[in-house]
């Protein structure tokens, strides 16, 4: 039976934190290395498979793979999860893995709709780079999918949970139980366990056509047994280019004959899109606005699946900005600041829209500088060194929201639209501030 929260393992070296996921082939655990004082992930075969007929073929290939990634370890690749331990507790073999914080591509495209390809090629690049070490060691991962690519919150990728032995079906298991995620991987994999590098090439180029789209392609042992048809992920996402449209298509041709033999072939068509200049895109795909998923609907054309916007507000945030700026604004009335203090409000307020919005040291040099003489210039205004501290700390609290909230905007929306947004958002605040004080306050 699994582990439970809190066993402690090789003589209290790891404590178990929680299942992470449980499949068919194995179990893996979120636990703490406790001498390192480390999260790590640990990796198991399932417990059933010991009655298999297959088990000491599955485990042999299990313990050399585990020991082929520790290898690979050793010269570490900032997009492959490394490998830290393989022991044995008990009759239990157990891999030992690094934890990879971020979110997978499943969760970033299911946060936020179809990736933009600027964004997404640089994370495919990086994961075609550590399938191609992979390769070259004699392994295939075969679970190249969304849901086994980490991305952190610098934009990096790391390929992680590898499938190893999964070419071995034990006889306790259905035929399904063979292959990864039966949306993204070729039919040869789905069939007869195929350990080729084409499988890999097809797992990430099903991938790309996911994040670029916002779509599971249509499944390949569908495409083979009832000549179901692969919509161009072009036809999905009219703003990706012809040239990313065909990289697609081709790493994930129906036959592994026909796609790219290699992934070093299949990433230098990728490269070829940095050399070519970005298609020319009609006005109403320039507009960057946010309609209604009603409204989305009723412009689909017909026999075309519409397209889920990416942009999303974050409300929560913006709140935070709204109600930061209405108590400045409340202070200031309640201070009866003079027109001089209220003008050094709104220009703080602007120039940290701009530090935020730009993201870069100057300007966020410039943001912070502006919220201090904002403070001391209202802390002037009125005796008392109590009022001067609050004030500080309120101008802090500020800095902080909007920050927060100008990053989670970047992610959807450009500079213009961020700092509009940031600056009308703290304007508003502050008049709402300054009328709250006025309602609250007449005839006194």
């Amino acid at each position: 039976m699994p582990w439970t929260i809190g066993q402690r393992l090789q003589g209290g070296k790891y404590v178990i934190d929680i299942v992470l996921g449980q499949g068919g082939f194995g179990i893996t655990y979120k636990a703490l290395h406790i001498e390192l004082d480390q999260t790590v992930v640990i990796k198991t075969p399932n417990e059933f498979l010991s009655h298999d007929p297959e088990y000491d073929k599955y485990i042999e290939r299990f313990i050399q793979e585990g020991r082929i990634l520790a290898r690979l370890s050793k010269d570490s690749h900032p997009h492959i999860v490394g490998v830290i331990d393989l022991f044995w507790e008990g009759t239990t073999h157990c891999l030992v893995m690094d934890f990879v914080e971020g979110e997978n591509l499943f969760e970033a495209v299911r946060r936020r709709g179809a990736l933009p390809e600027a964004e997404i090629l640089p994370c495919i690049r990086q994961i075609g780079e550590a399938l191609s070490v992979v390769h070259q060691a004699g392994l295939v991962h075969r679970d190249a999918h969304p849901g086994n690519i980490m991305v952190r919150r610098n934009g990096k990728a790391v390929l992680i949970d590898f499938g190893i032995a999964k070419e071995l079906l034990p006889k306790t298991l259905s035929s399904k139980g063979i292959a990864g995620n039966e949306g993204f991987a070729p039919y040869e994999q789905m069939s007869r366990g195929s350990r080729e590098p084409t499988v890999d090439v097809y797992c990430l180029a099903a991938t790309l056509y996911y994040a670029i789209t916002g779509q599971c392609p249509t499944a390949s042992l569908a495409r083979k047994l009832d000549n179901a048809l692969l919509t161009p992920p072009k036809q999905i996402n009219p703003r990706i280019s012809d040239q990313l449209n065909q990289a697609i298509l081709k790493g994930m041709a129906l036959e592994a004959k026909d796609r790219p033999q290699s992934i070093q072939v299949w990433l230098a068509m990728l490269e070829a899109l940095k050399a070519t200049p970005p298609p020319s895109v009609d006005l109403v795909h320039k507009k960057e606005v946010v309609r209604s998923k009603a409204k989305l609907n009723s412009e689909a054309i017909p026999g075309k699946p519409a397209t889920k916007s990416p942009r999303i507000i974050p409300w929560g945030w913006l709140v935070g900005v709204l109600l930061s700026y209405l108590l400045i604004g409340y202070l200031l009335a309640a201070l009866k600041a003079s027109y001089i203090v209220w003008a050094v409000a709104v220009t703080v307020a602007s120039a940290w829209a701009v530090a935020v919005t730009v993201a870069s040291t100057w300007a966020i040099a410039v943001g912070v500088a502006g919220a201090v003489a904002g403070a001391v210039a209202v802390a002037g205004a009125v005796a008392g060194a109590v009022t001067e501290v609050v004030l500080w700390v309120v101008a802090w609290v500020v800095v902080w929201v909007v920050a927060e909230a100008g990053d989670e905007l970047r992610k959807s929306f450009s500079k213009v639209y961020t700092f509009l947004i940031l600056a009308s958002t703290s304007s508003l605040g502050l008049g709402l501030g300054w009328l709250g004080y006025r309602i609250f306050n007449t005839g006194s």
